[in-house]
């Protein structure tokens, strides 16, 4: 008898245990994923503003015309401005971004945009993935962004291996925000796997800045490829 009446009380503990689970999951932001990562440096921070203020930029349909401008500018010089692309120059396929000399800071820098809420397109990008679809470098990545960066990679690589080659000195940055940085990403991947194509540009030139990055690919990727890839997870201090 007792074992009998022991069976519910273990279907409920089973139960209680796999609510608190679902409850933790649910509240898990990328905050706790970082919260015992040390403090950036200063230097090691220092870029990131000036990737935001590009991005932002990206959502400016003329930039000697900016309408968004915020008081202290974009810092973008628009006689540098290699290209913008935008929705119908993709074909859909990755999200608008803009190519621009960074002759201040010597720096090539290719930034996208976020996720636009109004466009189709973008959900189709983002929602192109099933859990373990696509193997890459020993790992998985995310299926649907990692078509939209192959997709930019065969647009720019001509136009990346000039700049590369004209300015020898300079990095090569990819920056994106929320969908945008995980196409930025998954490009700075595919640049450090084709450096080939890019002029034989040094691993040490390329890099990327992932702000509120999408999760987009396996915990070994991301370990293989820290030295690229800069994640910037905004989360509230103690």
């Amino acid at each position: 008898m007792s074992i009998i009446c022991g069976i519910p009380l273990l279907e409920c503990v089973y139960c209680l245990a796999c609510a608190r689970w679902a409850w933790k999951r649910c509240l898990h932001t990328a905050g706790h994923d970082s919260e015992n990562w040390g403090i950036a440096t200063a230097e090691e921070f220092e870029p990131v503003p000036r990737m935001c203020c590009y991005i932002l930029a990206v959502y400016e349909d003329d930039l000697r015309h900016p309408l968004w401008e915020p008081p202290e500018g974009y810092g973008i010089n628009p006689d540098w401005l290699e290209h913008k692309k935008s929705y119908e120059d993709t074909d859909g396929q990755a999200p608008p971004y803009i190519l621009y000399l960074d002759h201040d800071h010597e720096d090539i820098v290719l930034a996208f945009r976020g996720l636009n809420l109004a466009k189709e397109s973008d959900y189709a990008v983002l929602l192109d993935n099933k859990l373990g679809q696509r193997k890459f470098d020993g790992g998985y990545v995310h299926n649907g962004l990692l078509k939209a960066a192959e997709h930019v990679l065969l647009m720019e690589s001509d136009t990346l291996k000039k700049l590369v080659m004209k300015y020898p000195n300079y990095t090569l940055t990819f920056a994106g925000h929320s969908l945008g940085s995980g196409v930025a990403t998954l490009l700075a991947v595919l640049a450090v796997q084709n450096r080939a194509e890019l002029g034989n540009i040094d691993r040490r030139r390329i890099r990327c800045y992932a702000i509120a990055p999408a999760r987009c690919m396996s915990l070994n990727l991301a370990v293989r490829y820290a030295d690229v890839i800069n994640s910037v997870v905004l989360q509230a201090s103690s």
